[in-house]
């Protein structure tokens, strides 16, 4: 019996729903602690590294990116040296499913307007989401908790959504148009977290033909 690939969870920001908003961070959840990329549209972003550390034990680096294009092209190059080829398997919750999800099409639509070659080469994906709403339990008074922070606080230990400074991912965007990209990062860096623990969650309790893994890898690349 083979092990299981190394879930690595992933999550973005954006600006909103539009074809031409714009991302604004990209945190990945790696074994040893997360990464973190975040544009500033062309403004000063200082000390955002050292208060993310004050406000949570996990080891988080994170870079900064005066565009969103700059941005985009410097997750080209972590997946590249971090995930391609390796045996990893990139998560999200609700990123891409076969009915709908966000994060990835989001994703092909900047990377194609931008012409920026598409990261994701030999990476293999599944959605957590699916696994969370088929195969458990997750009603509270009647009501299906199959958000991510509820499913997370019904699932997991509710640990990482004390450190989320934000009550709804809506607060996001006003947190990037102020320019106060510490809070903007915790909150990438909470819900990546709370991805992973989802992640291990199904793992620990579902089978491996339950995760419907798919390639992210396109037909021709540039």
């Amino acid at each position: 019996m083979t092990d299981p690939l190394e879930q690595v969870a992933f999550d973005i920001e954006t600006t909103g729903f539009d074809v031409d908003d714009e991302v604004t961070v990209v945190g990945f959840a790696v074994p040893m602690g997360v990464r973190v990329f975040v544009q500033t549209d062309g403004r000063a972003a200082t000390g955002v590294e050292g208060a993310v550390e004050e406000a949570t034990e996990t080891l988080v680096n994170v870079s900064t990116h005066p565009s969103e294009h700059e941005l985009l092209t410097a997750v080209v190059g972590f997946v590249e040296e971090r995930l391609s080829g390796e045996d990893v398997l990139l998560v999200a919750y609700n990123g891409e499913r076969w009915n709908g999800g966000f994060d990835l099409p989001f994703l092909r639509t900047r990377y194609a307007q931008l012409d920026v070659a598409w990261p994701f080469v030999e990476v293999p994906y599944a959605d957590v989401l699916p696994l969370v709403t088929d195969r458990f339990n997750t009603t509270v008074d009647d009501d299906e908790h199959n958000g991510l922070v509820t499913a997370y606080d019904v699932l997991c230990d509710g640990a990482y959504s004390n450190v989320d400074p934000f009550t709804d991912s809506a607060e996001a965007v006003t947190a990037f148009d102020d320019g106060r990209f510490a809070e903007l990062v915790l909150h990438n860096v909470a819900d990546v977290l709370r991805t992973r623990a989802l992640g291990q969650v199904t793992e620990r309790y579902c089978s491996k033909s339950e995760f419907k893994v798919k390639s992210l890898t396109p037909t021709r690349s540039i």
